[in-house]
């Protein structure tokens, strides 16, 4: 069995086709459906990065256009909108089958002296002291149709632990309030630019799911589709994604189909990492389980 945490390594590592243009790998990240929508942010990230140097992200904002193909390779395109004294911007346009299935814009800043607040961190329970989310997959495979077993119990590259675990099927209308602990499953390089888009990537797990929580609803009850439509992030401070963090979730809205999420990451000593935010489509469907 492949090992996830080399398979997510393998996802980030483009190839680079010419100056500013880059093929990263489609298949093999969160789903075999179509591509997960974290992995075209990291991988647009890390796009990116392969164009700037000394400087690290402190800010993306992307669009999803289209579905990711998982079957083929992605094109990511980078501009180099500007090399500042300061700020450097890039713009990437990925696509696949001639056309864009994200664009995204990001901004890098050299490190400078400043005044500095935060939130504190809310409190939490341990990681320690929660069940993997694994674990609660294994729980309940006898409720999942025989052909997607296999992917639901998949071991992944980003190991969760959710503080309040609902259930899959049948969950009960619950605050838009959501946290779970998470980080990678293994071992990376102690580089900056690799654990963003690590973060990156994890950052759209369960975040669209605060909005279904007061609707008590989830993928697996199967009358909602659900994508992300954008997605933003901004980093605040250097971190190690091998160890656990809090991802700290709210969502104030929902309505037209759409739902609006916000979240915030902490290390577990308590320094604000990143800031999230997202609207995902949140539509009604006749259920198909």
């Amino acid at each position: 069995m492949s090992d996830p945490v080399k398979v997510l390594r393998g996802l980030l590592d483009l190839e680079r086709l010419e100056k500013d243009l880059f093929r990263g790998i489609g298949s093999g990240g969160e789903s075999t459906m179509r591509i997960f929508g974290g992995q075209v942010i990291a991988q647009a990230l890390a796009a990116a990065y392969g164009t700037v140097e000394d400087r690290p992200c402190h800010s993306l904002h992307a669009y999803f256009i289209r579905p990711g193909d998982p079957k083929i390779p992605v094109i990511y395109s980078v501009d180099r909108a500007r090399d500042g004294g300061s700020f450097t911007t890039r713009r990437v346009v990925a696509i696949q089958h001639g056309k864009q299935i994200l664009n995204m814009s990001a901004s890098f800043h050299i490190t400078e002296e400043g005044w500095h607040h935060q939130h504190p961190m809310p409190a939490a329970p341990a990681p320690d002291s929660l069940r993997p989310q694994s674990d609660l997959r294994a729980e309940v495979i006898d409720k999942v149709p025989e052909k997607f077993r296999k992917e639901f119990l998949r071991p992944r590259a980003i190991e969760i632990c959710e503080a309040e675990p609902r259930d899959m099927f049948d969950p009960e209308k619950a605050s838009d309030t959501n946290q779970v602990w998470f980080r990678l499953a293994g071992q990376a390089p102690d580089d900056l630019p690799l654990n963003h888009c690590l973060l990156a990537y994890a950052s759209d797990m369960h975040l669209l799911g605060s909005a279904l929580r007061p609707h008590g609803l989830t993928w697996f009850k199967g009358n909602v589709m659900t994508a992300s439509l954008d997605h933003a992030m901004w980093f605040h401070a250097p971190f190690d994604f091998t160890d656990w963090h809090l991802y700290q979730m709210d969502s104030p809205f929902s309505g037209n189909a759409r739902g609006f999420n916000r979240g915030s990451i902490y290390s577990q000593s308590g320094t604000l990492v990143a800031s999230v935010a997202q609207e995902g489509l949140m539509r009604p469907v006749e259920p198909r389980f």
